[in-house]
């Protein structure tokens, strides 16, 4: 009786370890992972996890690539924008702090892939509606008697043919150096800069726009759409650059440059 009680359970024990391993040969990790990339899973996809330790691990990573994989070419347009606290810090003249609160509400509208990346791409910038860009503009610009905003940056690259080493120079980011040799160069972020508005202060000297990565960045934000309107209201741009251009004559202005080091 107890021989037969113990063949019963050993057959039992041994079916059990014998159906465990064909959960886990379903789906490998090696042939999920490379199609993430390629063609993402649905959501309901998502949902399916299996029992053991291997598939559980591939299935959690699939949810996390696929639910972010989409959203690099969205913005977050579907979720409500505060411009309070932008509002605030304008209101108050804490322009150091509006600048900070600036860049941060580019990365939010630029979409998911700037946010997680903690700064935005040139080519992100299109997706950033024009009300959003125009609103941000518009409080920059009333809280600073027109004299700051991307808007007025525009005008004044505009007017410097869009060169951007005039621009720079125009709006107060570059400065000149004490050297027998004319020379210029990038102002130190942030002590540097001018955070009051003052007769002194430039025009068109903040917002700043960080271009460590180079210029392809500002020129998306001075190129949007949302100020084609801005400028026509105002009268379009101007021929300032054409004269500055003639006036430097043979000798370049970036030749009297240091190395670039954007910092801000």
């Amino acid at each position: 009786m107890n021989s037969l009680h113990h063949h019963r359970h050993s057959h039992c024990h041994h079916t059990l370890l014998t159906r465990l391993p064909t959960s886990d040969t379903s789906h490998p990790p090696s042939s999920i992972a490379p199609s993430l990339f390629l063609k993402p899973f649905p959501s309901s996809a998502t949902t399916a996890t299996t029992t053991t330790t291997t598939s559980l691990s591939s299935s959690t990573t699939t949810f996390s690539l696929s639910s972010t994989t989409p959203s690099s070419s969205t913005t977050s347009t579907s979720q409500p924008i505060s411009f309070d606290l932008l509002h605030q810090h304008l209101s108050t003249q804490n322009f150091r702090q509006a600048d900070e609160e600036t860049r941060r509400l580019l990365i939010v509208l630029a979409g998911e892939a700037a946010q997680k990346r903690g700064y935005v791409f040139f080519s992100e910038v299109q997706f950033i509606s024009e009300t959003d860009l125009k609103a941000i503009d518009d409080l920059w610009k009333k809280y600073s008697d027109n004299k700051f905003g991307y808007s007025v940056q525009r005008k004044l690259w505009k007017n410097a043919n869009k060169d951007f080493t005039r621009f720079f120079l125009k709006v107060g980011w570059m400065k000149k150096l004490d050297t027998e040799v004319e020379q210029y160069n990038y102002r130190s972020f942030p002590n540097e800069f001018m955070w009051e508005l003052t007769e002194d202060t430039p025009e068109g000297h903040l917002p700043l726009t960080n271009a460590l990565r180079g210029t392809q960045l500002l020129n998306s934000i001075l190129s949007h759409p949302a100020f084609d309107e801005v400028e026509e209201e105002e009268g379009g741009g101007g021929e300032e650059g054409k004269g500055e251009e003639l006036r430097d004559g043979e000798r370049p202005l970036s030749n009297k440059l240091l190395k670039p080091d954007y910092s801000f």
